[in-house]
């Protein structure tokens, strides 16, 4: 498995577990936004929507560029193609679990026909 840094990992996962943080990395796949215009859809209030924008930033999933009184937000995708590379590996893993679990059924299902073929002839 390869190497990834633990600390920065730990915290694209934390980012990622809020629905509305997830929600809002989906808005800024569109292209950058203005933090008031993030807030709009949510009913939660413009403060709120900021810490969730920290905690994305924290991450390394959002860039903040501030002019004048504006916020613009941008996505950075580089940590989420880390987290993907990390969880392809699981990936594999569970795709050969599961492939050894179909093997074992079908041979399973095999001999249980083969038992009832003997039982009617």
């Amino acid at each position: 498995m390869a190497e990834y840094d633990a600390t920065n990992l730990d915290q694209v996962f934390h980012a990622l577990a809020d629905p509305t943080r997830r929600l809002l990395l989906e808005r800024l796949a569109a292209g950058e936004h203005m933090v008031g215009e993030l807030a709009e859809p949510f009913a939660i209030s413009l403060a709120a929507v900021s810490k969730h924008v920290r905690v994305l930033e924290q991450a390394g999933l959002v860039e903040r560029r501030i002019e004048g009184r504006a916020h613009y937000c941008r996505l950075q995708p580089e940590p989420l193609a880390a987290a993907e590379q990390w969880l392809s590996f699981y990936e594999g893993f569970w795709s050969q679990r599961l492939n050894a679990l179909e093997a074992a059924l079908k041979a399973d299902l095999g001999g249980e026909s083969t038992k009832e073929e003997r039982q009617d002839g």
